[in-house]
């Protein structure tokens, strides 16, 4: 689960990390209070959205202006017509995608006069079972066109969980970043700050850019991006709190109520698969035969015919499938199961495109009987090559 910039801060701050004062609102009248409330002279509007590169981003609506979505406001009324071309538009950023997302949620914050700008990041380290910190001096940049460009800037190191932030990472995070004195001092105690707040609220990333040196010699997070652990969320009610159901995929948010692994992609044949690798193995193969599919579905290994409804219905609700593919290995889960769910499925929502139905294992012959004997427009087929080629074919010929 992901949080905005300002909610993120709020956690960082309950944790001892420095960050700026800021105020966030939902209406441009808000803007003028806000920005009375911070004092000026500088204020910085921010757009709050799911996606990072807001900055560079640019919004579809003329009305908009040509400026990012972030925007230095050296006046109050600055900020009350930054506030009025911001919110309700699309910002259209890298990581957006061209559809962009409408901007619902401002966060203006007090300037910063900023010396020196830093990466900070921490993530789980799967090699190593560790936490681990990720720094760079290019602060402000995409990392990733650092690590592509300029890898030797960036400089990670893991953390063992039994002795957590010890002062020897202080160092190597001084001599990386090329600091000394006072600010060193904070760099270290800000490592433990970070790395406490990461294992108590069970985050899978942390993600400061730019972390800077203000001109008063300051260390300040002056941006932050949280992820968390979905599967430890039931442990911090206070996070689950700050879900901005606004910013995900309202598919998504449906397969999580019947405990489905569900992922919108940008294909065009749906596809409901129980195993992950199962999954994997079944859109890959799917792109084999020159078409993409439109989601990762997961119906696990122990699903009910409601729960097999619930996602048939959730692949139909998409617009761009224009062909759905059931490959289900029945073990635990028996293949009987599957085709009561996907026929009941079918008679609730109808039927507007192909359908290829793949079984095998557990009870195998009784569901192909119970899709056979429904007098449905499936289209049977014997292995997963055969199915693949049946439903991009299928596709094609409908196109």
């Amino acid at each position: 689960m992901n949080i905005h910039e300002y909610q993120a801060k709020a956690v960082l701050k309950q944790f001892g990390a420095p960050v700026s004062r800021g105020v966030a609102i939902l209406k441009a009248e808000d803007a003028e209070a806000a920005a009375k409330e911070l004092g000026g002279p500088l204020w910085v509007v921010k757009s709050q959205i799911h996606a990072g590169g807001r900055g560079k981003g640019k919004f579809k609506e003329a009305a908009a202006g040509e400026k990012g979505g972030v925007r230095l406001a050296r006046s109050i009324e600055d900020v009350k017509t930054n506030a009025k071309e911001m919110l309700g538009h699309t910002l259209v950023t890298i990581q957006t995608g061209p559809a962009g997302k409408q901007v619902n949620r401002l966060y203006i914050e007090e300037g910063a006069d900023i010396d020196k700008e830093f990466y900070l990041s921490m993530l789980v380290d799967r090699e190593t079972s560790r936490v681990a910190f990720v720094v760079s001096t290019e602060g402000g940049m995409d990392i990733e066109k650092v690590a592509h460009e300029t890898p030797e800037k960036i400089h990670t190191f893991s953390v063992d969980p039994a002795t957590g932030v010890m002062p020897h990472h202080a160092r190597t995070v001084a001599k990386a970043l090329g600091i000394g004195g006072d600010i060193a001092k904070q760099a270290g105690q800000l490592l433990n700050q970070l790395y406490a707040a990461f294992v108590a609220k069970d985050m899978s990333l942390l993600e400061i850019n730019p972390l800077i040196v203000t001109t008063q010699g300051q260390l300040k997070c002056l941006d932050a991006k949280m992820a968390f652990d979905d599967n430890a969320l039931y442990r911090h009610q206070d996070i689950s709190a700050l879900r901005d159901e606004t910013e995900e995929d309202g598919k998504e948010i449906e397969a999580a109520k019947h405990d489905l692994n569900y992922v919108t992609l940008d294909g065009s044949i749906g596809c409901m698969v129980n195993g992950a690798g199962l999954a994997m193995a079944t859109m890959d193969i799917i792109k084999l035969y020159g078409e993409s599919p439109a989601n990762f579905l997961d119906v696990g290994g122990s699903a009910t015919k409601d729960k097999v409804t619930a996602a048939f219905k959730i692949i139909t609700a998409d617009p761009n499938v224009k062909g759905i593919l059931v490959n289900i290995f029945g073990g635990i889960m028996k293949c009987d199961i599957i085709a009561e769910g996907v026929i009941a499925a079918v008679r609730e929502v109808g039927l507007k495109v192909p359908l290829v139905v793949r079984l095998e294992g557990t009870n195998v012959d009784l569901g192909k009987k119970i899709i056979s004997e429904s007098k449905l427009n499936v289209i049977p087929a014997d292995d997963l090559d055969d199915a693949a080629q049946k439903i991009v074919k299928a596709v094609k010929e409908a196109a």
